[in-house]
């Protein structure tokens, strides 16, 4: 593409189910949501999927060009490709089992015009990843490249269902990770058992993120735990808030009854013993 072209139009392009959306150059191409194309990348040429229709942009440039609408060549290149990761998928397994026995082998992808396969692997950090690269070129007969990905990534690749009985986030939706922290599940109650907090690929579920913020601002507007208050069913102290109802128990100090009070049941909130 020439240097001083400046795109006024871009197009997102997905290369995978909930992947990454890249912006591309639609040029005068007319393109809708779904249009399959084949587009110019900085690993030669690729097909993606449009996910977010041309829409004007302001001086946005270095953006790879839409070569073409995808047709039917391009589709049967497409079966080869995945036919041949298939077979390639069983000779690189026989490597690992015989010489990388430390090494998982997650998923490959072939380059369309089949200069190079990509190798996605999930091995312990001490596996020497350039020695089996090596040996699988020999075996493939081809440029590979070696990609060790973490925990969560391998089960974007692979999949599954969740306990909630819908299908993983990570592979049907979500496009990039965020960090999960046991400060989220605190923040909402949950039960801080490592099972029940897990996701499938061993890491904390990534749905803690989804409530955390609510659970924050609605919790900011009750009165702390072990906070003095007066309301209209007695004066005491707080001794547990129901976030999503927005009430809070109080421990009425007359007679230690426990009593639940509304927001609009508090009278004046005490200082903090």
């Amino acid at each position: 593409m020439d240097e001083h072209h400046v795109a006024t139009h871009a197009v997102g392009v997905r290369f995978r189910p909930a992947g990454k959306i890249y912006d591309f150059d639609p040029g005068l191409l007319l393109l809708v949501r779904d249009d399959r194309v084949l587009v110019e990348t900085e690993r030669g040429p690729a097909l993606g999927t449009v996910v977010v229709p041309p829409r004007p942009r302001s001086g946005q440039r270095g953006l790879q060009r839409v070569i073409k609408k995808a047709d039917a060549r391009d589709l049967a290149r497409e079966d080869q490709n995945l036919q041949r990761e298939r077979q390639q998928s069983h000779a690189v397994l026989d490597v690992i089992r015989a010489q990388h026995p430390a090494v998982k082998l997650v998923k490959i992808e072939c380059a369309l015009d089949g200069s190079r396969s990509v190798v996605f692997v999930a091995a312990d950090e001490k596996s020497d990843l350039r020695t089996l690269g090596r040996d699988l070129a020999g075996a493939l007969q081809t440029r590979v490249e070696m990609k060790q990905i973490g925990a969560r990534d391998e089960t974007k690749v692979t999949g599954g269902v969740g306990p909630c009985g819908r299908e993983l986030c990570c592979s049907s939706w979500l496009q990039e990770f965020q960090s999960v922290s046991v400060k989220m599940a605190k923040e909402q109650s949950l039960s801080l058992n490592p099972a029940k907090l897990a996701g499938m690929c061993g890491r904390l579920k990534c749905c803690l993120r989804y409530e955390y913020q609510t659970y924050v601002e609605l919790r900011r507007t009750l009165p702390k735990v072990n906070a003095a208050v007066e309301s209209v069913k007695g004066n005491g102290v707080v001794t547990r808030q129901n976030v999503l109802r927005q009430t809070v128990v109080i421990r009425r100090a007359d007679d230690g009854t426990l009593v639940e009070a509304t927001l609009d049941d508090l009278v004046v909130p005490r200082p903090e013993a």
